[in-house]
């Protein structure tokens, strides 16, 4: 039999019923013969309750001490989901991030795993142990707990399955796959069998919420086989891969949506080289991530640019930009958080050009305005009103599935 690691989000170790439902999948998988790893998230909104808790201590309390803090929150769900399994007679162990070899860089809140030091859990796995894994966490050169930020228990499953060797790396959560849209948002969205790590990488980066974007490109890199399903359900899942059956059938693979983006435009600016170069090394020196970038036509002697950025950094990014107004060259500056962007993904996208004008037509005949457009060869992304974004995905994805013109096209 193989060496199989499952990973369990919050929602799944929620509470006492969650958890014992959790023991009784992680046992099931052990009773067939398999090696389990498991990781698991902390339990519900305890990560959120932990940071209101900071905050009435201390309203800007250093990453370091927030990481102490927030590492509290999987060592919780471990200890009880082992004690689950304890109480139903199996043998099982559960370890801290630091005690299971996950050595991390000194990025507090947002850590990178360097490695993974397997030789605990293999010793644990030779005593016909169940290992049981703090996820999101890790340690770094100076003994410091760090955190690898929002989603990290992915990424920590994933380095787990290739440090390991696993034979499968199982992502449970709340739905039972990866779907064509937000079945919550979309009710005609159907379940994908399988989809490529190139699509999953891109859904994940555009706003879909199934896995975290590094755990995708992390499994991608060393090749982990993966599958995301339900931990309530029973139903197979969605296999993750290199390759999949349908990929010369399927234009599009999947919608996303990212509410979570702010626009800022530079207006006024001379039309010379350099400019951009003067903006973006800016925001870069300062770990500011621009995703789309829109630059206009120059008028006389100037010229407009618009982009965006995670709602989060649009004030520190128009504070930047501000300080340095001289230094670029600019007249004013326009910021607009009220704006979504809305993808379509897919890997037979790139020998299909009228992939992007159906997406343009489905949004056009819902009176749906496109402020900006970023494209590649598996996606195509546009900036709406946020007010618009539900809706869009909603004629986009009825577009693509439910229009017998576009699937026959």
């Amino acid at each position: 039999m193989g060496l199989i690691v499952q990973k369990f989000g919050g929602s799944s170790v929620a509470d006492a019923d969650k958890l014992r439902n959790v023991a009784r999948i992680i046992t099931e998988t052990y009773r067939r013969g398999h090696k389990v790893v498991v990781v698991l998230s902390a339990q519900g909104d305890t990560t959120d309750d932990l940071i209101a808790k900071a905050q009435e201590i201390n309203r800007r309390p250093s990453k370091r001490e927030m990481d102490m803090l927030l590492s509290t929150g999987e060592q919780i769900s471990c200890s009880l989901c082992a004690m689950a399994i304890e109480a139903m007679g199996y043998p099982v162990v559960s370890l801290t991030g630091w005690q299971a070899g996950v050595q991390s860089n000194s990025a507090y809140g947002n850590a990178r795993i360097k490695r993974v030091d397997t030789q605990r859990i293999l010793n644990e796995l030779d005593r016909r142990c169940i290992v049981i894994v703090t996820g999101f966490q890790g340690i770094n050169k100076y003994g410091d707990i760090t955190t690898l930020g929002r989603g990290g228990s992915d990424t920590s499953a994933v380095a787990l399955a290739a440090s390991l060797h696993a034979d499968l790396c199982q992502i449970y959560t709340d739905v039972d796959g990866v779907y064509t849209a937000d079945p919550r948002l979309v009710p005609q969205a159907h379940k994908l069998a399988e989809i490529t790590f190139d699509e999953m990488l891109e859904l994940a980066t555009l706003g879909a919420q199934v896995l975290h974007n590094r755990s995708v490109e992390m499994a991608k890199r060393y090749n982990v086989n993966l599958e995301v399903l339900s931990s309530f359900s029973g139903n197979p899942g969605t296999q993750v891969k290199e390759v999949v059956k349908t990929m010369e059938k399927s234009h599009v693979s999947g919608i996303a949506k990212d509410k979570n983006i702010a626009r800022l435009a530079l207006v006024d600016l001379a039309d010379e080289p350099g400019i951009a170069f003067r903006i973006f090394s800016l925001l870069s020196k300062n770990n500011i991530n621009v995703d789309i970038i829109l630059q206009s036509i120059g008028r006389g002697d100037k010229k407009d640019i618009s982009f965006t950025v995670a709602k989060s950094d649009a004030e520190a990014a128009k504070k930047i930009l501000e300080e340095n107004r001289d230094y670029i060259g600019f007249n004013s500056i326009d910021v607009n958080e009220n704006v979504a962007k809305v993808s379509i993904v897919g890997a037979g996208m790139i020998n299909n050009p009228g992939v992007a004008a159906g997406m343009f037509e489905a949004l056009f005949s819902a009176g749906i305005n496109i402020h900006m457009i970023s494209t590649s060869e598996i996606k195509v992304s546009v900036l709406v009103d946020l007010e618009d974004a539900d809706r869009a995905v909603q004629v986009t994805h009825n577009k693509f599935f439910n229009d017998p013109a576009m699937q026959n096209n």
